[in-house]
């Protein structure tokens, strides 16, 4: 991925505008859950990820939509749909587990450190702005987690 002090100035500067209107969020959590060692997890990813036979992404940087995943996807199956040129892949292509790490996750339940790995993962593809955009979709979202009993989720932003 591109470091802002790469980009051109007109860009960095409308970078920084966006992080600048994006709406602040309480940093606490909403609500207390079980030790770690007892939560099932799920991973939620911005990296625009499907498996190789879903329908690819299409829409544009202002889409919101969502592709599920899974858990018994293999890593080889997966295809990152970004499309932009400031869209660095090479880190996926070595290894998908940087943006998307169900295999680390499937250690984690396997030696005791997390509870269980959730049935299925979701990936997002695109940049609406307002991000309040997402809400309806973040919604649908939090309704699939809640009926695979999920009770945390680990959020990769890519």
């Amino acid at each position: 991925m591109a470091r802002l002090s790469d980009l051109p100035e007109w860009e960095r500067d409308h970078l920084l505008h966006l992080r600048d209107q994006a709406p602040r969020l309480a940093g606490r959590p909403w609500v207390k859950g079980p030790p770690l060692n007892q939560r099932r997890v799920a991973l939620v990813s911005t990296a625009g990820l499907h498996r190789r036979d879903d329908r690819p992404f299409g829409g544009g940087a202002s889409a919101t939509e969502y592709r599920v995943i899974p858990s018994d996807t293999p890593s080889a199956s997966l295809v990152m749909g970004h499309i932009s040129v400031n869209f660095d892949r090479s880190g996926f292509r070595q290894d998908p587990n940087l943006v998307f790490p169900l295999d680390r996750l499937k250690e984690l339940a396997a030696d005791g450190t997390i509870g269980s790995v959730a049935n299925y993962h979701y990936s997002f593809m695109g940049a609406p702005f307002p991000p309040t955009q997402f809400e309806p979709k973040a919604r649908e979202l939090a309704g699939l987690l809640a009926r695979d009993q999920v009770d945390a989720a680990i959020l990769i932003p890519v």
